[in-house]
């Protein structure tokens, strides 16, 4: 796309969005509404557009395309939910409130592991405040996108409201539009999913502007184990966190720090859980771990663990696997004796670095010794353990769990991490709330004129 082309496509959603911030709020619900039946419809073909773009098992698939109608629901109840707040004033005859209006143009930049859901996070918010988006998917998952871009239209169609169809815009290519968003004052909210150091590159450029950004970033996730874990099920929870999407969430568990009186026996258990996963075709429903997405990321993952061996770190697994595809690798346990830089950077590949502890202060110093904040998790038994994890002292992540993973968030609350992983919050609870502008109300329904704080000012 070339910056003429790119005028167009912006010029077209501003457009599109001065007319529908006009439509009223439970009307843009039923246009979602529409989509998320159209979405049902058509899962099975969704599920495997995103198994071709992402590699990533079918049944992970399925469950992305079962988010993107979740999604929808939850913002078809939102559309007539979008509530403000009236508060006393200090005037006499006065009344004081706070509603929210539609922003403008919202850009989507999205990211391959996730290709359709985080697009649909934002999207269906966006739609039902008033606002149109422009998408700008990964390279490596263009067909996702565009599938979604299809359906759209056709839901627009089918409802006799073709000029809908402008409210969702795709535009491929790279990191040169990227960086147009980011410096398109027209852009009112960019919406950046990916690395910490794509965000990085990105929020200087609105900040420029003194644009909206929200970004969610990269990902160093904890598990801790306490002596009074259900061991059984910490196992499942540590499996599905460390090996899901081959290690290529934003929420992938990396880090395990386990209490040493039960770090021996957890780790064999591990091990032996690891050597016996199906590993391969993503279309199997056997298959549990499919390939990473690109030789590049194989060939990274490998540098990573030969880094772990030079450092003396004891390393299971992490082997290529050729024979089976040239992008599947057997996912890694690595036993190390300190968390150092290698360990507090996030790889984008199956590797699960295991430490022991002493205490949960210790443990909970690990936990938060990284740059990242996105989420955590503990496995207790023990009232007071759960609750000093959840405390001021304890996780400083964005999410903190008990009993469950790290991975595998549901739409209803807010997802988003602190620190690097850039303080951005997207789909359920209040994140509607950055899709719109904030607009405080006075209304002087008296004959008098009283200023507040008390001040005189008589002519």
């Amino acid at each position: 796309m070339n910056e003429k082309n790119y005028e167009s496509v912006i010029q077209e959603s501003v457009s599109a969005q001065k007319w529908w911030q006009s439509v009223p709020a439970p009307s843009r619900g039923e246009l979602i509404r529409n989509f998320a039946n159209a979405l049902r419809q058509q899962k099975d073909i969704l599920a495997n557009q995103i198994v071709f773009d992402s590699k990533k098992i079918l049944s992970e698939a399925n469950g992305e395309v079962q988010e993107m109608i979740d999604i929808c629901d939850f913002a078809v109840g939102l559309s007539r939910q979008l509530y403000g707040i009236t508060m006393p004033s200090e005037r006499s005859n006065h009344r004081m409130q706070e509603i929210w209006q539609p922003f403008g143009v919202v850009g989507v930049i999205s990211a391959f592991n996730f290709p359709m859901a985080v697009w649909a996070w934002n999207h269906a918010l966006a739609i039902v405040c008033g606002n149109s988006v422009v998408w700008k998917p990964s390279p490596k998952a263009e067909g996702c996108a565009l599938k979604c871009k299809i359906l759209w239209d056709e839901v627009c169609n089918d409802i006799n409201m073709p000029e809908a169809k402008s409210l969702l815009i795709v535009i491929l290519g790279g990191n040169e539009i990227s960086n147009w968003l980011a410096e398109d004052r027209r852009i009112s909210l960019l919406s950046a999913t990916g690395s910490t150091e794509m965000g990085k590159a990105l929020a200087p450029k609105v900040a420029k502007r003194l644009g909206r950004g929200l970004y969610e970033l990269g990902g160093n996730n904890a598990m801790i184990v306490t002596p009074h874990a259900n061991l059984e099920l910490a196992k499942r929870a540590i499996v599905f966190s460390a090996v899901g999407t081959c290690g290529q969430r934003c929420t992938t568990l990396r880090r395990l720090i386990v209490h040493r009186d039960i770090f021996d026996s957890l780790i064999n258990d591990l091990i032996k859980i690891y050597d016996k996963l199906p590993i391969g075709d993503p279309l199997d429903p056997k298959t549990l771990v499919g390939p990473l997405i690109s030789i590049d990321s194989v060939l990274k993952m490998q540098d990573v663990l030969n880094q772990c061996r030079l450092k003396g770190y004891h390393v299971h697994g992490g082997e290529p696997l050729p024979h089976i595809d040239n992008c599947c690798v057997k996912p890694a346990i690595v036993l190390i004796h300190e968390q150092c830089e290698l360990v507090k950077q996030e790889t984008f590949a199956p590797i699960l670095y295991v430490m022991q502890y002493n205490d949960l202060e210790e443990a909970i110093a690990l936990q938060n010794d990284v740059t990242q904040g996105l989420s955590s998790c503990i496995f207790t038994d023990n009232l007071q353990e759960a609750e000093i994890f959840i405390s001021s002292i304890g996780s400083d992540c964005g999410i903190a769990n008990i009993n469950i993973g790290p991975s595998g968030a549901e739409i209803g609350g807010a997802f988003g991490g602190e620190k690097d992983t850039g303080g951005g919050r997207e789909s359920g609870s209040d994140s509607w709330k950055q899709y719109m502008r904030r607009v405080t109300i006075t209304t002087n329904y008296g004959k008098d004129l009283p200023l507040a704080q008390g001040i005189k000012f008589d002519i």
